[in-house]
């Protein structure tokens, strides 16, 4: 399914989303090849530039495909990029899709990312008139668990040993919202 993005950029209270430029490269591997930041994502954390390079270089492909829609989160009173966040795996027929977030370590408990996907949120159920979104998490990311079930997702099964990062071993928590829970909570 490609979808057509709402205009951009989006500026919310704190930050702004904007597509994600070749000059953000530096910032982008800086986020990622922090080693705490990587420990629950579904890669492992970067060990060069040219990493950070081809990665840009895959969610800008997302984007001229409507594939996937992965979002610069950047400060908006200093413009520093602090994260990312990302709308994929879109099921046309179904209307849903996924959501995945990271944040630069410095910038954690600040409240940056629940401005971030509460406005991520809005646009999935609003212009982009999705129906559900799932979330797919390390069930050991306490953090992560806790920001979705803030803004309504419910904590739908557990799938052991699902992926394999590092050659570590790692199962999956899902987490689901529906359209007409997030329209309720309003």
């Amino acid at each position: 399914m490609a979808l057509p993005f709402p205009g951009l950029p989006i500026d919310l209270a704190r930050v702004r989303l904007r597509l994600i430029e070749e000059s953000d490269i530096d910032a982008v591997f800086a986020i990622y090849a922090d080693t705490e930041v990587a420990r629950y994502l579904s890669f492992p954390p970067m060990k060069e530039r040219a990493e950070a390079e081809g990665f840009v270089g895959r969610i800008r492909a997302g984007h001229a495909s409507g594939s996937s829609w992965q979002l610069a989160v950047e400060r908006r009173d200093d413009r520093a990029l602090i994260g990312t966040c990302i709308l994929f795996n879109f099921h046309e027929q179904s209307r849903r899709a996924e959501i995945g977030y990271t944040l630069g370590r410095p910038y954690w408990s600040q409240g940056y990312m629940n401005e971030v996907l509460v406005g991520l949120i809005d646009i999935a159920f609003g212009p982009l008139d999705l129906n559900r979104l799932e979330a797919d998490i390390d069930p050991r990311n306490d953090p992560s668990a806790r920001i979705l079930e803030r803004l309504g997702f419910r904590r739908e099964g557990h799938m052991p040993e699902r992926w394999i990062v590092n050659g570590e071993v790692s199962d999956t928590d899902f987490f689901g919202l529906l359209r007409s829970d997030w329209m309720r909570r309003e």
